[in-house]
């Protein structure tokens, strides 16, 4: 998914994308191929028509539209994207890139170079990078997009404004007070065979993909599994593909979303349960010596948020509080509850690579997804978890013992697909 999972991204978002995200768009295709290559023959095809006169071109300036097609031949699908690139009072250029089949959502590059004729941008929110060499009369680029492990043919066309591909407008938030049903939902069991998790909505649409209800309740309530007793086994072994459309207009946040998974667990799946408490193994999130290293976004509190792996492991984390950042922590890695006693209460953007050991992403293993093969004697490779949170983000992460919530389930049905 080329977006967010909370707003992925699709999962993933999605969001890849990634194979569990709350991005936009890209990230849920790009995590559709399972970190297997599209080869650039595939999408050679992807340079789009000329439309209306040629724009003015230059070999040695960028400046201008431009816009091309991701083709996804796994997931059978085409992706229009359009790059709109300007110069910088600094001389140097700023590149905003948008999913056009995605929502349109802008996506500004953190850098954006242009040497002896290459083109290089990166989006740090995504996790995507772009490379491509100018052709000698400065009217295309043929390059290549890589997002995690994938990569895929991008080559783009430069446009004039009346003949570029209409951006959509944004969706506006949901109502602040809004309390959001289901409108129409599909459920399916999900394909055999292909990889990949996520959560994540697209434009407004809800969607799951590869996800059981161990996940979906995790993420409704903000438990873990281990969270959710007396849960028959199909619980962890049935996996569903969900497509929701909420009855009430705009993007919903975070709590919105939580509701509408809770209304559709509750309808479709016939979910009662009632809370109780007990002293579980967890995980603390706590502030190292020397304070936190992670940045204060400069997102705005509505804006989307980010939640996804490139490859297990390799985790992008955008405009995120360290209590949804444990919530995700917990229901997508961790094999028992994680509490957030940080204290912080700005939201973040960060990066984080670390090397999995075997009781972390117990419920991607089985879905296709790239994982940090182990250190074993390879200098290079990335630390333990617990040290890669202390080194990158200024955070210790510890077992220790909690009272924290459970809901024990009292009733529950398979829904019948649709």
């Amino acid at each position: 998914m080329i977006g967010s999972g909370k707003d992925v991204r699709e999962l993933g978002c999605p969001g890849q994308l990634a194979l569990m995200h709350l991005a936009v768009g890209i990230l849920i295709a790009m995590s559709a191929l399972g970190g297997k290559p599209v080869s650039a023959q595939a999408a050679q095809s992807a340079v789009p028509a000329a439309q209306n006169a040629a724009p003015a071109a230059s070999p040695t300036d960028i400046a201008g539209i431009w816009q091309g097609t991701l083709h996804i031949a796994q997931a059978n699908r085409d992706l229009r994207t359009e790059i709109k690139i300007t110069k910088d009072d600094k001389g140097g250029y700023k590149c905003v890139f948008y999913s056009i089949d995605q929502g349109g959502q802008p996506f500004p590059a953190s850098k954006t170079t242009f040497e002896n004729g290459t083109v290089t941008f990166a989006i740090d929110m995504i996790g995507g990078k772009f490379e491509g060499k100018m052709s000698a009369d400065g009217k295309t680029i043929t390059g290549t997009w890589a997002q995690g492990p994938n990569s895929i043919a991008l080559n783009l066309e430069r446009t004039t404004p009346d003949a570029a591909w209409p951006i959509p407008e944004p969706i506006k938030p949901m109502a602040a007070d809004a309390d959001p049903g289901v409108e129409v939902a599909t459920i399916k069991p999900s394909q055999p065979g292909t990889p990949g998790k996520g959560f994540g909505f697209n434009g407004t649409q809800f969607r799951t993909f590869h996800t059981n209800m161990n996940d979906l309740i995790a993420f409704a309530y903000g438990l873990h599994s281990k969270q959710i007793l007396g849960a028959p086994d199909w619980f962890g072994t049935d996996l569903f593909d969900i497509d929701a459309k909420p009855d009430v207009p705009g993007r919903p946040n975070q709590h919105q979303m939580q509701l509408l998974v809770q209304k559709l667990l509750a309808d479709r799946f016939a979910l009662k349960f009632h809370q109780d408490q007990r002293e579980l193994s967890v995980y603390i999130i706590d502030v190292a010596p020397g304070g936190p290293k992670m940045d204060v976004t400069k997102s705005g509190p509505n804006d989307p948020q980010a939640f996804f792996f490139r490859g297990l492991g390799d985790l992008t984390v955008g405009n995120m509080s360290m209590k949804g950042f444990a919530m995700w922590m917990q229901s997508g890695v961790m094999d028992k509850p994680v509490v957030d006693h940080t204290g912080l209460t700005d939201r973040y953007d960060f990066k984080l690579k670390w090397t999995p050991d075997e009781s972390q992403f117990q419920q991607f293993r089985g879905v296709g997804a790239v994982v940090q093969p182990p250190a074993g004697d390879n200098p290079d490779a990335p630390p333990n978890l617990y040290t890669a949170m202390r080194e990158q983000l200024g955070l210790k992460f510890e077992a220790g013992k909690a009272l924290d919530d459970v809901i024990v389930i009292d009733h529950v049905e398979k829904p019948s697909p649709n």
